[in-house]
């Protein structure tokens, strides 16, 4: 697939036109100003430039053409400089005066800032920057979001379960991992009827695929994704309003994809495996129906009650075998359901867990680098809206605490002595706004890596 720079808007050499950014505070605005000659301080009196965060002004020379840029932020986090490469002139760039942002958040903040998705449109480039003194980590968290970003934007024409497949495999040979796909009719000789039954009408097979990589003496973690690359919602239609963005529904797998790849380029010492379920959600006179019941991979029997509720049962079998490979810790990341947007809105992924210490960390990570989530408990008693007459369990039932029941039943697949995060991620911008920009997104992934860093590598203190 085409896929945008890993870097957008970063150079790392400086252009020899290259003009410098001073970065201040609003507090250290007057100190700045102070040192400034008189005819600056003159043209910012005249715009009436009070040193307001997330305001900038172009500065010029007593000749009067600009030669540098005044940046006053709200704040060190990446975001307070996102607005930036998209408002400044055409041009390159470089840090100047002040200290306002550090290094890191300077370079992550600007890469997410000037991302713009251009597979299908004439490339423009953006305000440069030249990114000096950041840690490799930085770009390697961009280009993670980059990816997530593209993959998720690009439409299930050209992102379906063969490119899934593709990029799988594209990581494997690039970090020296071990990849494999079951398709097709596999699935039921291999023991994932659920995944089969959800992908079977479609005409590009559904898939499981998988990724292993490290060392054998290192805890085993599971990475999950949901891989639905079209979601019509089968027999169940979605209305067209609600169809019109299903291209996002495999965000899950690319969330999976994309740490994956972190934790293979930072060499963490885990015992990493990758499994994402590839499908498509068709109607054809071959789709699965309501009512009907599928034994799943764990041999618990499941009824059919809305066949657009199909991401849980493509995961039920990635989980149950996640299960079975016995891991320190599973973690699954899907586009599960429309109530965690109605529960918590666009921004704030929805976090479950079956350990609070977990669950803590996970949250606090996710502070730390200003990419929150927000947490849901798995109220047990809920499990009777799931409640069959002619099966173990549901796949839905009741209209009420939709994302807490859709959590719930993912955790029946998921042993009760493993430790086990679902992340209920929307992947996806309504609007542009400052560095998160309408379309595809990444969230709370540099939460998951940082945690993972944090728990298992101890190269890295609690704050990296």
């Amino acid at each position: 697939m085409t896929l945008s720079p890993a870097t957008p808007g970063l150079r790392f050499e400086r252009a020899a036109a290259s003009r410098p950014i001073d970065f201040v505070t609003p507090a250290g605005y007057a100190a700045w100003l102070a040192a400034q000659p008189e005819f600056c301080r003159n043209w910012l009196a005249s715009q009436d430039f009070a040193g307001k965060g997330g305001r900038f002004a172009l500065l010029p020379d007593e000749s009067g053409h600009w030669q540098r840029v005044l940046a006053v932020l709200d704040g060190d986090h990446p975001y307070a400089v996102a607005h930036l490469p998209k408002l400044l002139p055409a041009g390159d760039y470089h840090r100047g005066a002040g200290d306002a942002i550090g290094a890191d958040a300077l370079a992550l903040g600007w890469g997410l800032g000037a991302y713009r998705f251009e597979r299908y449109l004439e490339r423009r480039e953006p305000a440069r920057l030249h990114a000096e003194g950041h840690a490799a980590q930085s770009m390697a968290l961009l280009a993670a979001s980059t990816l997530v970003r593209d993959m998720v934007n690009t439409p299930a024409e050209h992102m379906g379960p063969e490119q899934l497949e593709q990029l799988v495999h594209a990581a494997a040979s690039e970090f020296g991992a071990r990849s494999e796909a079951v398709v097709g009719e596999a699935l039921l000789e291999r023991g994932f009827p659920t995944i089969h039954a959800v992908g079977r009408a479609a005409h590009r097979a559904p898939r499981l695929l998988r990724l292993d990589w490290g060392d054998e003496a290192h805890p085993r973690v599971v990475l999950c994704g949901k891989g639905v690359c079209f979601d019509t919602g089968g027999l169940d239609l979605k209305p067209a309003d609600g169809m019109r963005n299903m291209k996002k529904d495999m965000g899950g797998a690319a969330h999976a994809l994309a740490l994956a790849r972190l934790v293979m380029q930072s060499r963490l010492p885990i015992r990493l495996t990758l499994l994402i379920a590839a499908v498509e959600n068709s109607v054809a006179g071959n789709a699965f129906r309501p009512g009907d019941v599928i034994t799943t991979r764990q041999g618990m029997t499941v009824e059919i009650d809305n066949t657009d509720a199909e991401g849980r049962l493509v995961l039920c079998d990635a989980l149950a075998l996640a299960g079975e490979l016995r891991p320190a810790l599973i973690m699954d990341f899907a586009t599960l359901t429309g109530a965690a947007r109605i529960a918590l809105g666009p921004d704030l992924p929805v976090l479950y867990s079956n350990r609070d210490d977990l669950a803590q960390a996970y949250l606090a990570a996710g502070e730390a680098q200003h990419d929150p989530l927000w947490r849901l408990p798995l109220w047990q008693p809920y499990l009777t809206y799931l409640k069959s007459n002619v099966a173990d369990l549901a796949n839905a039932g009741s209209k009420m605490a939709g994302s807490v029941t859709a959590a719930l039943f993912l955790q029946r697949f998921v042993p009760a002595d493993i430790a086990w995060t679902h992340v209920d991620v929307y992947s996806w911008n309504d609007g542009d706004r400052p560095g998160k920009p309408a379309g595809g997104e990444a969230q709370g992934l540099r939460a998951a890596f940082t945690l993972l860093r944090q728990t298992y590598d101890n190269r890295h203190s609690a704050s990296a």
